[in-house]
């Protein structure tokens, strides 16, 4: 399901929440699903429940996931979550677009780059 790797430069929490995320936009995880416990995932991973809790939290704040008091976490709907995730990536590439213009990027460079990954 989420698989770990020490060699990667971002930090466990991130690594655990990306693979959700990602289990969770492709519909592996499909809407409404309990989510493993904190205490199952660190024991399957090893690592420190701190770590999967910090996850979950990020998870939940993001619109992917809802906590429910005694009963655990579950997936939310897949198109708010998708929806969610659009709207921080778009927000994310218009924040870069100020400083790929000051660069000197060509706005010709940048439709080339975009047209290129939807051809793809």
């Amino acid at each position: 399901m989420i698989s770990i790797n020490y060699r990667d430069g971002r930090p466990i929490y991130e690594q655990v929440r990306d693979g959700f995320r990602q289990l969770i936009i492709t519909g592996v995880l499909p809407a409404g699903s309990k989510m493993p416990s904190v205490r199952e995932m660190a024991s399957s991973l090893t690592i420190n429940p701190n770590t999967i809790q910090r996850a979950y939290r990020e998870l939940e704040a993001e619109g992917y996931i809802a906590s429910v008091p005694g009963k655990g976490s579950f997936v939310a709907d897949r198109e708010e979550a998708v929806s969610a995730r659009r709207e921080e990536l778009l927000t994310r590439f218009r924040s870069l677009l100020p400083e790929l213009k000051q660069v000197g990027t060509e706005e010709s460079t940048l439709v080339h780059l975009i047209k290129e990954e939807y051809d793809s």
